[in-house]
């Protein structure tokens, strides 16, 4: 393979990955699968020395992650009690939180969640604070297993190209 392609793929692949990291708590990017698309550049390049069967494991990871990361803030709501307004409330502080910062993208979406069950139950207050901790909590657990999953990705495009 000529070595400027070869460049390039490792160049994107580690591009990817760090878009994929980003996508782990930017809401509109799909984080694992874009950083299991790095692996699939760092394949095909010369520099890295990535496995088809690593390439089947890490991509059946991605699909499980992003899926579980769909499910559980759904779950974690609705087992404290919660509706899909506290669901959507805290995907919606996320946004916000954001554009306001590392403590913005922390609280924004227990905030949203807090604000979404208010709307909800039309301003009486009865199981709100647990709902909204229930949806942080599912939001927690997706993000932290979506980080968890990118970083093994990017310590694997690491090894990779030092062997």
């Amino acid at each position: 393979m000529n070595v400027g392609i070869s460049v390039i793929l490792s160049i994107a692949a580690g591009v990817l990955l760090l878009v994929g990291f980003l996508g782990t708590f930017v809401p509109v990017l799909p984080g694992a699968p874009l950083a299991w698309f790095g692996l699939l550049a760092a394949f095909f390049s010369e520099y890295n020395d990535i496995s088809v069967l690593c390439l089947i494991i890490t991509a059946v990871i991605a699909v499980v992650v992003s899926v579980a990361d769909n499910i559980f803030p759904v779950t974690m709501t609705k087992r404290f009690g919660g509706s899909k307004y506290a669901a959507t409330g805290a995907t919606v502080g996320l946004v916000v939180g954001f554009f306001t910062g590392p403590w913005g993208i922390i609280l924004g979406p227990f905030f949203g969640a807090l604000i979404g069950e208010l709307i909800n139950k039309k301003g009486r207050s009865e199981g709100v604070f647990k709902s909204a901790l229930g949806a942080f909590m599912g939001f927690l657990l997706g993000t932290g297993l979506k980080m968890i999953t990118v970083l093994g990705f990017i310590w694997i495009f690491v090894i990779s190209f030092f062997r």
